[in-house]
């Protein structure tokens, strides 16, 4: 049975060894969205890993780890939207409306565990955190593939169909294949989609 958690300090250990030495893709460790392209570019790797490491030493919470007893098998990366600034600079993935959100923009599943619906559980998992930490939009920005294709190897922002099973609403669309999805939040501690 699966377990999820808030990265903090105190977890780490755990995201660097899921992550594994390569920074889970290319040299991430999940800040693609949190600075310019140049930026990304020159900071690959090792920087890229001190820049999180700061980030989850600050106190803030760059997302959830999914794990099935001890090992850390999954992660994905929720935070209010101003936290992913490339999201601002996107043509496609621009605000629709001045509402504040909380934006999912990141997956990472261990490959011993992927086609096994961790995805699903951590985008749900991710929405109640957000819930409880007052969020009243939570938005998704996933990769749909177009019709006689299969999703690309780094569809790593999730699969459209993934957040339709989550609850989730097609909200916006300035591409073919990059729908905005929104879920809504229950005033009374609950979530509803929207």
């Amino acid at each position: 049975m699966l377990s999820f958690h808030p990265v903090t300090p105190e977890r780490w250990k755990d995201f660097t060894k899921l992550f594994g030495p390569r920074g889970a893709c290319g040299g991430c460790w999940c800040t693609w969205w949190r600075i310019t392209r140049s930026e990304f570019e020159k900071r690959k790797g090792e920087k890229n890993r001190r820049a999180m490491k700061r980030i989850i030493d600050s106190g803030e919470v760059p997302g959830i780890l999914a794990y099935d007893g001890t090992e850390p098998v999954g992660w994905c990366s929720v935070a209010p939207r101003e936290a992913f600034p490339v999201l601002e600079r996107s043509r496609v993935l621009k605000r629709i409306d001045d509402k504040p959100v909380w934006s999912v923009v990141c997956f990472f599943i261990h490959r011993r565990y992927r086609r096994k619906g961790i995805s699903l559980e951590l985008l749900r998992e991710a929405v109640r955190y957000a819930a409880s930490q007052g969020a009243r939009i939570v938005e998704g920005y996933p990769v749909e593939p177009k019709k006689g294709t299969t999703a690309d190897l780094f569809a790593f922002t999730g699969l459209s169909s993934t957040f339709l099973q989550a609850g989730f609403k097609e909200a916006a669309r300035r591409s073919e294949t990059r729908p905005i999805m929104r879920y809504e939040v229950q005033r009374r501690g609950g979530t509803r989609s929207r």
